[in-house]
């Protein structure tokens, strides 16, 4: 229980010091990524400031503008300086220029010639024009427009003689236009946004459409409500709700977590705020926390994991020491069973590489056997035949005698020319007997040597010779229609001549009791294939057609077969990588078997 103890509270210490520590680690990511992009901004607000701020005092230094400030009535002056400024706001790049007398009065501008000219508009209570009167220096400033209502920045500068006495103020707007095209968001994360706030707390610049013009410093000064609404016209201007839930450990002082609520939906942020240079501008920047959750799981992780580590290490110590004791003590006791278990795996191994034996026995007997039922089954066929093949040799037999009875009586007449007449004749009908003979004596010996090229209308033409030397085809019309060019096919002559014999003869006793029985042979093209059919027009197969395939089915008498003829020619046309297949005809009675063997060419 002690252990048990120990092991516990050494974890809980782990996973508090991993929180801990994955809360350290992921606020101060946070707040690193934070600070890098808000000293980028801050920089790029820098470079636009000190881009612009000397404009005017540049510009306050033509004559031109003092001219028309001492000579308000002076019609051509004023002219002159109206032009003078368009193209210095062409050469400049800002927006507006215009030229105010001490009263807040313009009375030159560059859009002098427009509609919505500042001429003759007074601007004595904007602050970029009293402050420059009460300072006598540039001043920068951020607002509306009164008229136009597009954010700008203003640069103003005063005007003054040759004496040093202050005759106006030259102002310069530029639209944040420029700001805004430079605009990113937090490379470190896609959370985060940024928002611009000016001296009250009021958003004018955000990466957040609905955060754009809210009050981020909410208070009761009615001072501060009057200043914000000249300075924003007919702008909302409401206050964001938030809360500040205090600074994360390890942080600096700058940054705080805060629970914000927008739309009905409540964030937690870490938020970052940095002065912007030579205004009263403060740059935010807010971070969603949601990857600190993650990092503090992935260090919880990560101590649970060293734990583990620690835990197993210390176990399998332990294991290790305890294992060694038994080893010492089991160890003969091991060694004795070694040597039993050695014996009885020897005795196995025997018994196995015996078992193995008989099988390869049985398998090549196996193999025999099917050889030898093919050969059977062939002989069979032979046999069926036998009353056809006598036929077809007693004719023949009978034509030599009466052939050679008459040749002694032609040649004791000296009639030497019908001698040699019948003698022709006599070996006529002994090569039709040989090449009868010659083709069953192919069909009956067995198939030697591996698959090779072959055509298949010679297994054809040879099948056919066989099935017509029967009886049982006579009478019928056998009809091959043969190829005129070489079907050459992956196979073996004679096996593929024995399913042909075998296909042919059931379709033979198929047609038994039919008036009109054919045979139709016929080879097409069937893509990588070539396709041999054989059809029938005789009673049809069962229902299942598959069925025939199975050994020892059969429709037929004892007598007529086993069974066995379609069982090994589907095995002979698997073997030779094709297939065989059977159905009842669609057009007609009768089935037809179609023969299916790969196409090769004679480079092959």
């Amino acid at each position: 229980m002690r252990q048990r103890f120990s092991v516990v509270v050494i974890l809980v210490v782990i996973m508090l010091l991993s929180w801990l520590l994955g809360g350290w680690y992921g606020y101060r990511q946070l707040e690193q990524d934070a600070l890098q992009e808000a000293f980028r901004y801050r920089q790029l607000v820098a470079n636009e400031l000190n881009r612009y701020l000397p404009v005017p005092a540049l510009i306050a230094e033509h004559p031109l503008l003092a001219d028309a400030l001492k000579q308000p009535a002076d019609a051509v002056t004023l002219l002159r300086a109206n032009e003078q400024m368009q193209r210095m706001a062409t050469i400049v790049g800002g927006s507006d220029i215009y030229l105010m007398d001490l009263s807040g009065m313009t009375i030159a501008a560059n859009n002098f010639g427009q509609p919505d000219t500042f001429v003759g508009n007074n601007y004595a209570f904007r602050p970029y024009f009293y402050q420059a009167v009460r300072t006598g220096e540039s001043v920068a400033y951020f607002a509306l427009g009164s008229r136009s209502l597009e954010r700008g920045l203003y640069f103003t500068h005063p005007v003054r003689d040759q004496r040093g006495n202050m005759l106006g103020v030259v102002a310069i707007k530029v639209l944040v236009h420029e700001l805004e095209s430079q605009w990113h968001r937090p490379e470190s994360s896609q959370q985060a946004e940024m928002v611009v706030l000016d001296g009250d707390g009021i958003s004018f610049l955000s990466s957040r459409s609905q955060w754009l013009y809210r009050d981020f410093r909410p208070g009761n000064d009615a001072e501060k409500a009057n200043r914000i609404h000249q300075r924003y016209p007919e702008r909302d201007l409401r206050p964001v709700e938030f809360s500040i839930s205090g600074r994360p450990w390890g942080l600096a002082e700058e940054s705080a977590r805060i629970q914000l609520r927008d739309n009905d939906r409540i964030g937690t942020y870490l938020t970052v705020q940095i002065g912007l240079p030579r205004l009263d501008w403060s740059l935010l920047v807010l971070t969603e926390t949601r990857s600190v959750l993650w990092v503090r799981a992935g260090f919880v992780a990560a101590g649970l994991a060293l734990f583990l580590a620690g835990f197993l290490t210390w176990l399998y110590l332990r294991e290790r020491y305890r294992r060694e004791r038994e080893l010492a003590l089991r160890g003969e006791q091991l060694e004795r069973r070694v040597a039993q278990r050695t014996a009885d795996l020897k005795r196995s191994n025997d018994q196995l590489l015996g078992e193995i034996q008989e099988r390869e026995r049985a398998q090549t007997e196996l193999r025999e056997t099917q050889q030898e039922l093919i050969q059977a089954a062939k002989l069979a066929v032979l046999g069926q035949m036998s009353a056809g093949l006598n036929h077809e040799i007693n004719q023949p037999l009978t034509a030599i005698q009466g052939y050679a009875r008459n040749s002694r009586k032609f040649l004791e007449r000296g009639a030497t020319d019908m001698v040699d007449a019948n003698l022709a004749e006599i070996v006529g009908l002994c090569d039709k007997m040989a090449e009868l003979i010659r083709q069953f004596k192919v069909f009956a010996r067995k198939s030697e040597g591996p698959p090779s090229i072959v055509d298949l209308r010679l297994a054809v033409d040879a099948a056919l010779k066989i099935i017509r030397a029967q009886n049982s085809s006579t009478g019928i019309e056998m009809r091959w229609h043969r190829p005129d060019q070489p079907v050459m096919c992956h196979g073996d002559l004679i096996r593929i001549e024995q399913v042909m014999v075998n296909l042919m003869a059931n379709a033979v006793q198929a047609l038994e009791g039919r008036d009109d029985p054919a045979i139709d042979i016929m080879i097409d093209d069937d893509g990588d294939h070539w396709r041999c059919r054989v059809r029938d027009n005789g009673h049809g197969l069962p229902g299942n057609t598959e069925q025939v395939f199975e050994p020892f089915f059969t429709t037929r008498s004892v007598k007529q077969g086993l069974g066995l003829g379609l069982s090994i020619s589907r095995q002979i046309v698997e073997a030779l990588g094709g297939s065989l297949v059977g159905y009842n005809r669609s057009d007609g009675p009768g089935a037809e078997f179609v023969l299916k063997l790969k196409q090769r060419r004679a480079e092959e």
